[in-house]
């Protein structure tokens, strides 16, 4: 499957685009089934996108957001994808969003699974929007290359929605939601900056790539990538 790319000239336009874009897909959410569920990325490259999304004129009162992925590590720290979206997503007109956190207080992810597979099972999926992002590595939610648990999250028959991860290049521990849940969003997006995260794109695309986004690639019936330099 060839993903859709929308180029644009700078973050600001990217932004402005993505942003209507998703606020129709949480409209029609609302409009079919009276809610709408989305998950999206941390890092830097979405903060322009959330502090635009924050704008959008819908019933927020009706959206609950939460994450693809999360560092373990508390929302007072500034390493918190958590501490992000509340920064910056849920304020304005998305004030009135629901925020379901991947992070629970437990030493180590994998002592705190049992609580966030909890939390996850509340969830009415699959979700109506999915963001995600990419490094430099090729990593989207927390797939990393080298990642001890890479091939169970990527794994398509595998039934767990979220797992621990824990790699060389992800800093603290993470947890993530696994590709297959991902895949089956209603509407999935990739946002990517930068001349070099699209040549990493590319290199993706090419056949035998063995970047963990290119199992986004290969497995997703659909996808829209939104890009600047």
């Amino acid at each position: 499957m060839q993903p859709t790319v929308h180029a644009f000239e700078d973050n600001q336009a990217l932004a402005a685009a993505l942003s209507a874009r998703i606020a129709n897909d949480l409209r029609a959410a609302i409009a079919a089934r009276g809610e709408a569920w989305m998950a999206v990325s941390g890092g830097s490259t979405p903060k322009r996108l959330f502090e635009r999304l924050s704008h959008e004129a819908l019933d927020w009162s009706r959206v609950t957001v939460t994450l693809v992925d999360e560092r373990w590590v508390p929302d007072t720290d500034e390493r918190s994808n958590a501490r992000l979206i509340e920064s910056l997503l849920l304020r304005h007109n998305a004030a009135d969003a629901e925020f379901v956190p991947l992070y629970v207080e437990a030493a180590t992810p994998e002592a705190g699974i049992g609580e966030v597979r909890t939390r996850i099972s509340a969830m009415k999926l699959p979700f109506d929007v999915v963001v995600l992002g990419m490094g430099p590595d090729g990593h989207t939610a927390s797939f990393f290359p080298g990642g001890d648990r890479l091939a169970e999250a990527l794994d398509p028959a595998n039934a767990a929605q979220v797992l621990p991860m824990r790699a060389p290049g992800a800093g603290e521990p993470r947890i993530t939601f696994t590709l297959p849940v991902l895949l089956k969003a209603r509407a999935l997006y990739l946002h990517i900056e930068g001349a070099d995260k699209r040549v990493v794109l590319q290199h993706a695309e090419q056949s035998g790539s063995q970047l963990p986004i290119a199992s986004v690639l290969r497995r997703a019936s659909h996808l829209d990538v939104y890009w600047c330099p």
